[in-house]
Formats: C-alpha cells, structure tokens, sequence
C-alpha cells in the first residue's frame, strides 16, 4: 500500500467514525403479561393470561442521524407481542415512522398512533390498558388508535409549554368509486403544560369508514368523529384528572352518539401507585348506557420492573350488553340485557 492509499484509508475510517459518532439505533420494548379473570352476567366467566395489562408488550427500533446545523433525521419502528402464545411475527403495526426534525419541530410519515389517541393512553391512570382501562374509544366497531399513510407535524419542544400535533392520512380509494373518501382522516392535538398542570384537547375524523359498500347495492359509509378534552393537576401526594370525550356516527345511515365522562386519580405510595378512575358512558337517543369503576395497585420492585393488580367492573343500563375484555383474552360473551361484567388482572410487567 502506498502512502497515498494509506492515507485514503485512514481518512475513510476517521469519516466512518465521525459518522457512526453522530448516529443511534436503540432497542426498547416491555414484556408484560397478566392472569386475567372476566365473569360476565348471563355468559359465565373465562380465565387466561392476557398481555399488557399494564403497558403495552411491545419491542421496537428507533435511531436518528445528526445532519449538523440543528437537522436531525429518524426512524421509528414498533411491534406487538403476544406473550401468551408467542406470537409476533415482528409486524410493526404500532408504529412505522420516518421523520426529519428541526427547530421547527418533527415532520413524520408511516403508520402512527392519532392524535385523539394519546388523550386517552397518557391519561387514563390505567394507560388504556387491562381490564380497567378507559371504554371512551373504538365504541362504533372501527379502530381510531391508528392511522396508516399519515403524513404528521409535530410542534418543536421549544414553545413554552405547548404542544400539540397535525396529522392527515389518505384512505387510498379510487376516486371512481363511490365511497372514494372511505379511510381519509384529519386531526390534530394541542396541549399545555406547565409545572402540575397538564391540560390538553383532540380532535379527529375518519371519512365513510362505517357500513360502506361500493357494489350493489351501494351504501356510503358514515363517517366517525371523536373529540375529548383533558385535564390533570398534579399534587404530589395525588394526581387527579378529568376527561370528557364524543364519538359520533353521521352519514346517510343516521346518526349515533357515544360520549364520555371519566374522573380519576394516581396516589403515590411508597414505591408503588394507587390507581382508581369512575366513569359514565351516555348511549344517545338510547337508555343503554354503562357505568365503569376500576381500581388497581402497581408496585416497582425496581426501575424496570413492576408487579400489578387491577379490579374493574362494567354496569349496563337499559338493554345493554357489554362485557369486559383482554388483549389476548375474549370476552365470555355479551351479558344479559343491564347486567354486568367483572375483571381482574394479576401481572408483571418489564421493560428493557
């Protein structure tokens, strides 16, 4: 090797190292898994082990690259587990992300939580997880955690307490067809936090997801909206928080109405948390209604890992048939008419 090549060679390793320098890929994720109990009026019981009645289970990829001049560019990518039976197959369909950030705050592409999503799951002292998490979503049938396609902006970290999201994601129709909007969502989150105060509002809607048919005979899909308010104070020795939210059906079917009303709190003990919430669930234009309380207590053994137990019970009005369910656990089946559905969770949960 002449001195020349040698050269070459030391300044290509020494721009490797500056590069790797400036680069991160972390692997994140929890396992957490519980044996769960749901007895149900008029459908019997079911005892099984469910998954993330705590946290989500969960195993991820995530890493940025500096670009210099406050440019930085990402990637995000998150999976599912199924602790119960091992299943996974390392589909990353909680998130799917690529993103470019900046002094002016995050623009991101892929598959992506919705904005009206994180009022719930950050929230709920519950996380929206196990048997005693928050029902003020999902209750038309039609799935509105996620968004795939969506083309979000995130407000930079800079603003003074604010903060808050943009978020628009195709349904990819043809524009031939009838229900051409079916899929097509837009929304947004905007909050404001600032010492013990944490108050925060969201608003999404997703365009002839409900019902729609393009063949004969064709029916146009209802649309599905959901809006919530938030707000909790943090006391030290306890953190109430309030929560209002609608999700609404309209379209040429008719229209439906689901809103939500939920009070809770999280009691710091020692090394472990009290958690309690109450919450009414109005049925418009009907008098099936339901009433949830969930109480639970989390205890750390250490940084990374946690033992739980929760307790929840689901109270139907009028006709109405709800029952408890798991992630990795069905139901027993509908309850009868007004009765009602218990669950208890026992878990552990790690994170790594």
């Amino acid at each position: 090797m002449t001195s020349k090549q040698a050269l070459l060679a030391l300044a290509s390793i020494s721009a490797a190292s500056v590069t790797m320098a400036q680069s991160s890929v972390t692997v994140f994720g929890v396992v957490d898994v519980a044996a769960t109990n749901i007895s149900t009026s008029g459908a019997g019981s079911k005892l099984g082990i469910s998954n993330g009645g705590n946290i989500p289970t969960r195993i991820g990829f995530r890493g940025t690259e500096d670009l210099g001049g406050g440019m930085s560019a990402g990637f995000w990518l998150e999976a599912p587990l199924a602790l119960d039976t091992g299943g996974s197959g390392m589909a990353f369909t909680r998130r799917a992300t690529v993103s470019l950030m900046g002094p002016f705050g995050e623009l991101r592409v892929g598959r992506d939580f919705s904005p009206i999503w994180w009022n719930i799951s950050l929230f709920d002292p519950f996380a929206a997880r196990g048997v005693g998490t928050s029902q003020a979503v999902n209750n038309f049938g039609y799935n509105t955690v996620y968004n795939s396609n969506a083309i979000g902006y995130v407000l930079p970290s800079t603003l003074g307490g604010w903060y808050g999201q943009l978020q628009y994601a195709p349904g990819e129709q043809s524009s031939d067809v009838p229900n051409s909007k079916k899929g097509d969502f837009y929304g947004g989150r905007i909050g404001y936090m600032t010492g013990r105060l944490n108050v925060a509002a969201s608003y999404g809607k997703w365009r002839q997801v409900l019902g729609a048919s393009d063949v004969a005979p064709v029916v146009i899909g209802r649309d599905v909206e959901v809006s919530n308010v938030v707000a909790t104070w943090d006391f030290g020795v306890v953190k109430p928080v309030a929560f209002y939210g609608e999700e609404k059906a309209s379209g040429p079917a008719g229209k439906a109405k689901v809103a939500s009303w939920l009070l809770g709190a999280s009691i710091p003990v020692g090394v472990g948390e009290i958690k309690a919430t109450v919450a009414r669930y109005d049925v418009a234009d009907s008098s099936d209604d339901f009433d949830k309380l969930s109480l639970g207590y989390a205890h750390s053994l250490s940084k990374r890992t946690v033992l739980y137990v929760t307790a929840a019970r689901l109270s139907n009005k009028g006709n109405g048939v709800r029952s408890l369910s798991a992630d990795g656990l069905t139901s027993p089946g509908n309850a009868k008419p007004g009765g009602s559905s218990t669950g208890f969770d026992v878990g552990i949960r790690h994170s790594f």
